[in-house]
């Protein structure tokens, strides 16, 4: 077992309690699950999951498309994703890596990604693009949601602006908001959070348009996803202001 699929195959059993969760109801202006509605083709339509985790998205996606593939490299989400999927049998499991996605049977029509393409490697990731634009039909396209490292930014900004509003000095809201903010985790130059030792890749909005168009995409759409309030440090108190965000993308093969 790989280093990393043993890391995600062990946070599979607490992945609910460690993790944004972009699926929760008070999430504001997610347009993921609207979009794939909108894209639903019971008969004869074709559906990547791409980096599935524990399956929150396949029992929706398999309502709406003829065959689900259902893709991640930790045998241990696979095993969850399966509790989930339940009597649906239009949907297949793969173990499978981004970089290598031939365990995908036929050409999608819709491939989707969720908080997965955190690849810290930037030549992986784009070779993963690649990939990706590599399975999907002529016509077909690529959504999700993916970390966002300028969200990050804001979040602390908000939390030094509470600190010096309450009159503390700016040493002490400096330390607070870089405790509450984990930004002993993250390299913001480069766009990584290292997570129990295990390195991810945060977007740029700008970021999103560079690599998915060396990639051959074209990026239809990019928007904020708005995510709980009730998942951050003080987020009762800053309730005022807009919520920390990750980036919903909708794009096309060029």
């Amino acid at each position: 077992m790989q280093p990393q699929d043993h890391f995600w195959s062990k946070a599979a059993r607490y992945y609910e309690r460690e993790f944004v969760d972009p699926y929760r109801k008070d999430v504001r202006n997610n347009p993921l699950k609207k979009t794939l509605h909108r894209l639903r083709n019971p008969d004869t339509g074709v559906v990547a999951d791409l980096g599935c985790g524990i399956g929150p998205l396949l029992p929706f996606l398999a309502r709406r498309f003829k065959t689900v593939h259902a893709i991640d490299f930790a045998a241990g989400m696979l095993e969850r994703a399966g509790e989930r999927v339940g009597n649906h049998a239009n949907v297949k499991l793969h173990q499978a890596s981004f970089l290598d996605l031939r365990a995908v049977p036929e050409p999608v029509d819709v491939a989707v990604a969720v908080n997965s393409l955190v690849l810290p490697n930037p030549a992986e990731l784009e070779s993963a693009l690649r990939e990706i634009k590599r399975i999907l039909k002529p016509e077909g396209v690529f959504l999700g949601i993916v970390p966002a490292i300028d969200a990050v930014h804001y979040y602390t900004m908000l939390l030094v602006d509470r600190a010096l509003g309450s009159g503390q000095p700016i040493e002490f809201a400096r330390k607070n908001a870089s405790h509450h903010c984990e930004h002993d985790s993250y390299d913001f130059a480069f766009g990584q959070f290292r997570f129990r030792g295990l390195e991810q890749h945060f977007w740029q909005p700008f970021e999103v348009a560079h690599r998915f168009r060396r990639a051959g995409f074209v990026l239809k759409r990019l928007k904020k996803v708005h995510l709980s309030w009730k998942q951050f440090a003080f987020g009762k108190e800053l309730g005022e202001h807009e919520p920390p965000w990750d980036w919903f993308f909708f794009a096309k093969a060029a």
